[in-house]
């Protein structure tokens, strides 16, 4: 169990975090929060990238901080931007990666070749990343985060530049990693966790908002979201959340605490929880 203590993060006299209490055990956790909310943040912390100025972080009641490279090799991270050598091909890269997380040569192998198949990238072995888009050297940087089989799987932003097709390759490999680890999923689209995170953890205001599953988060919105056609009458007291194409109309999705003249009731999803919540934005 990763456990977050109190924990408040300053830089001089700008908190960036302000006591922060999680606990997580194993399944997939949607970090959802505009940018600048204090996500990369949390993820340094948990990753010993950085420490906290009050409170503490602990691994099965133990303090990450005197774990040290204990705790450690129990995490694979991928940051927003990961680094690899251009000439490298993936095998290559991911035997360079093993070889500074001191996993034997014999191991580092099979899992290698694991791993690449796993990413779908197992045909492009022994090709030179140079060539690869950006979606492509996603998938490397998802295997080589995967290298040392973590306990903690911390994924930063890891959709951006994916196109659809591999955006949901992406979702359901995730999906299967998450039996007997924890999976952290940071990012600001709300499509990439609302289908496989079991729970959902949302920042505002530099503190926890919430931690629950997106079923129960859109259950309290129920009643409050609607439809109504474009050119109809919006009162000021309702939140334009978004607006789409249905067959030659457009219609406009608002939230509003009390019915909405021509307006109809629909099933509150993430995205209208997301806009809502964060419609003045964070600083």
């Amino acid at each position: 169990m990763l456990t977050i203590d109190h924990v408040t993060k300053k830089y001089g006299k700008f908190t960036a975090l302000n006591d922060i209490s999680l606990q997580l055990e194993s399944g997939v956790y949607g970090l959802l929060a505009p940018n600048g909310a204090g996500k990369t943040t949390l993820i340094k912390l948990i990753t010993t990238l950085l420490f906290p100025t009050s409170g503490q972080i602990l691994w099965n009641g133990n303090d990450i901080v005197r774990l040290g490279e204990e705790y450690r090799a129990l995490l694979g991270y991928l940051p927003q931007e990961f680094g690899y050598y251009p000439g490298y091909t993936p095998k290559q890269f991911l035997q360079y990666v093993a070889v500074l997380q001191c996993i034997p040569k014999e191991t580092a192998n099979q899992r290698i070749k694991e791993l690449l198949e796993l990413v779908g990238m197992s045909k492009y072995a022994d090709t030179k990343m140079r060539k690869f888009s950006g979606g492509m050297k996603q998938r490397i940087g998802i295997a080589q985060a995967m290298l040392n089989d973590p306990r903690i799987l911390i994924l930063d932003e890891p959709t951006a530049g994916l196109d659809p097709k591999e955006r949901v390759r992406f979702r359901n490999m995730i999906h299967s990693l998450s039996k007997d680890r924890i999976v952290i999923l940071s990012t600001h689209i709300v499509s990439d966790i609302e289908t496989i995170a079991s729970n959902i953890i949302m920042i505002k205001d530099h503190q926890i908002l919430c931690c629950e599953s997106p079923q129960s988060i859109c259950h309290a919105f129920d009643g409050r979201v609607f439809e109504i056609p474009a050119g109809a009458k919006i009162p000021s007291s309702c939140i334009h959340l978004s607006e789409r194409q249905e067959s030659e109309r457009t219609v406009i999705r608002v939230f509003s605490k009390s019915p909405v003249e021509e307006g109809i009731p629909v099933t509150p999803n993430l995205e209208d929880v997301f806009l809502t919540i964060y419609q003045e934005g964070e600083e």
